[in-house]
């Protein structure tokens, strides 16, 4: 089969991977699944990897296929496969997990013990099939494209997850800013919208985005570029602040909002990385705030979104390529000229 592969770790794009011709993996454990890629998305994180960013964090054999967001055809199983069956179309949650560690039992899906990443510590889904395990696929519903929702796998989950933690504490009418209406942001405002009733703020530099946040559901928008973000949300806020920050960006220049736009007692959840958090630690003490970090999401969660899409309620923007164009959308990533989201398709 073919399959998009990192040799050695660049920042140069344009051909950071390589299309070659490998053999097609197989099931060699009882609770494996094959599955036929029709969508992988591409997301920030695959330049980061390719840059050689994840190094510090996880260990990395390469050469390795790319691709974390995955969706598709079910066409082998394990012996002891129950939930899906071939022909079944599936997306698959980002990690495959031991399901017997203690955090795995608290269905902290992202802290499994002895987990595997397909795309960034195995080889993931930039190819025309997948090795993933039962307890990563999640059955999709009839009539949901795989290819179109493949994104939710990754960016969709952990818009979602962020989300959700914000939700816990947003009365209704509470102040909530996006940041960054891009790939992830997109989705995490249509989460909002939907599941709170918070006052939405986006925040973005590109005139498209904020236009498509107005049409997502936000109040008001703001372009960084040209206003005083902090004096714009004060004067939104009546100079309490957003009770709620949902930083897809995570730039210095973001995370360095907080205290200046943050309610005392919020949360800046930072989903978007690359960038730092610089702030006195006077500043936390005073507004009494929080940093977030955000980690994908819960395998549950995944379920979760997939019923939200199947409701209409988030729905992605997408522009499809093939797997001949990978080197052309890591460079416009890269560039920042792709709105909502890649999706590469293998098969």
């Amino acid at each position: 089969m073919q399959a998009a592969r990192l040799h050695e770790y660049t920042e140069e794009m344009s051909d950071a991977l390589s299309i070659d011709e490998v053999d097609r993996p197989e099931v060699t454990r009882s609770d494996g699944v094959v599955v036929r890629v029709e969508g992988a998305g591409w997301c920030q994180t695959d330049n980061h990897i390719i840059e050689g960013m994840w190094t510090d964090y996880v260990e990395q054999d390469l050469p390795m296929t790319l691709g974390h967001e995955n969706a598709g055809e079910v066409v082998e199983v394990g012996e002891e496969v129950t939930t899906v069956e071939v022909g079944d179309t599936v997306i698959c949650h980002p990690v495959t997990t031991c399901g017997t560690c203690r955090q795995c039992r608290l269905g902290e899906d992202m802290y499994c013990e002895d987990l595997s990443f397909p795309g960034l510590t195995t080889d993931g889904g930039f190819a025309e099939f997948l090795l993933t395990s039962e307890r990563a696929t999640v059955p999709l519903p009839d009539g949901v494209d795989p290819a179109k929702i493949a994104p939710h796998a990754d960016a969709g989950i952990t818009a979602y997850h962020a989300v959700k933690k914000a939700v816990d504490e947003l009365n209704p009418g509470d102040p909530a800013v996006v940041i960054g209406v891009g790939g992830l942001g997109h989705i995490g405002l249509q989460c909002l919208d939907a599941m709170s009733a918070a006052n939405v703020v986006a925040l973005d530099v590109k005139e498209s985005a904020r236009d498509l946040a107005a049409d997502l559901g936000a109040r008001h928008t703001i372009d960084p570029s040209t206003e005083d973000v902090a004096g714009a949300i004060d004067d939104l806020t009546d100079g309490h602040g957003a009770e709620q920050v949902l930083d897809f960006v995570g730039a210095d220049e973001t995370t360095a909002y907080a205290p200046d736009i943050v309610a005392p007692g919020g949360d800046h959840h930072v989903v978007g990385y690359g960038g730092h958090v610089h702030e006195p630690a006077q500043a936390l003490v005073d507004g009494e705030f929080s940093y977030r970090g955000t980690l994908v999401g819960r395998y549950t969660e995944l379920q979760e979104l997939v019923r939200l899409v199947e409701r209409g309620d988030v729905e992605l923007q997408t522009t499809r390529y093939d797997l001949s164009e990978i080197n052309t959308v890591a460079t416009r990533l890269e560039h920042g000229e792709i709105d909502g989201r890649a999706v590469i398709t293998p098969n």
